[in-house]
């Protein structure tokens, strides 16, 4: 398999996902392609990225949360040094929940 078509075989999981409808499909979709813990991991570190950028510091970050230190750096690393997938993503979501009055 080339790089081409390795890249192209990998980005089928993104395309795939961008078809989801809507929540409950989301929802459904990923239950069947990671374990329970794969979720919550990502659940949490998505939980982190929300808080740190809320500006709350790690010490409650971690007891409110229960992710480790080193969790907690690494979502810190990809808000501040990533690819800009929560720069993204966060701006949209903290719309969507003032919007919904939370």
């Amino acid at each position: 398999m080339t790089k081409r078509e390795k890249r192209e075989h990998n980005d089928l999981l993104y395309e795939a996902i961008l078809t989801l409808k809507n929540l409950d499909e989301c929802r459904k979709f990923f239950s069947d392609l990671c374990t329970v813990a794969e979720l919550r991991a990502m659940e949490q570190r998505f939980e982190v990225a929300m808080l740190l950028s809320n500006g709350m510091i790690y010490n409650d970050i971690l007891e409110r949360t229960g992710a480790s230190s080193a969790t907690i750096s690494r979502v810190n690393r990809s808000l501040q040094y990533g690819a800009d997938g929560y720069q993204a993503v966060l701006p949209r979501i903290k719309e969507q929940l003032s919007d919904d009055g939370v």
